[in-house]
């Protein structure tokens, strides 16, 4: 039988780019269930923790039969696949696209699963919006701080 499952995400970001982080807070109505989730790195931006939230979310479902309902804050990440973006990078190669790398991982997660994505206004008094944001910036405020590898990697201009 097929569950309904809530993921509320958001991402944070001290400076942009700057210490970042991620918050997610997943929940089974019909189960009374919640998990949240949230981790911090040291150099990012707002929108790959924006998009890394909805990643890692999603790769922590152990199902594909479920119906995912995946509630965000971020256009960005809504926007390009409520309007369809998401399918012309990935005819072009992601070539041009910021973030190639996440959207890259994105993209048979969804595939995977049945998910609609949901915009929610940010710091609108949505509570689990609020939670997700208390979580992202507690996250990006608390050692150890990974390292966004591709990211960082790009900002050195690939010497290392």
């Amino acid at each position: 039988m097929a569950l309904k499952i809530e993921i509320f995400t958001d991402g944070a970001c001290s400076g942009n780019p700057g210490k970042g982080g991620y918050g997610i807070l997943m929940k089974v109505p019909e189960k009374n269930y919640e998990k949240r989730y949230s981790q911090g790195f040291r150099m990012t931006t707002n929108n790959r923790m924006e998009l890394l939230a909805v990643i890692v979310a999603l790769e922590k479902l152990k199902s594909t039969e479920n119906d995912i309902h995946i509630y965000t804050d971020s256009k960005y990440v809504s926007d390009a696949i409520n309007q369809k973006w998401i399918y012309g990078w990935i005819k072009k190669g992601f070539k041009n696209v910021k973030n190639p790398d996440l959207w890259k991982r994105m993209v048979p997660l969804i595939k995977a699963h049945q998910t609609t994505f949901h915009w929610v206004k940010g710091h609108a008094g949505h509570l689990e919006n609020e939670i997700c944001d208390e979580l992202a910036v507690k996250a990006a405020q608390t050692e150890p701080l990974l390292i966004d590898e591709f990211f960082e990697h790009q900002q050195n201009g690939g010497l290392f």
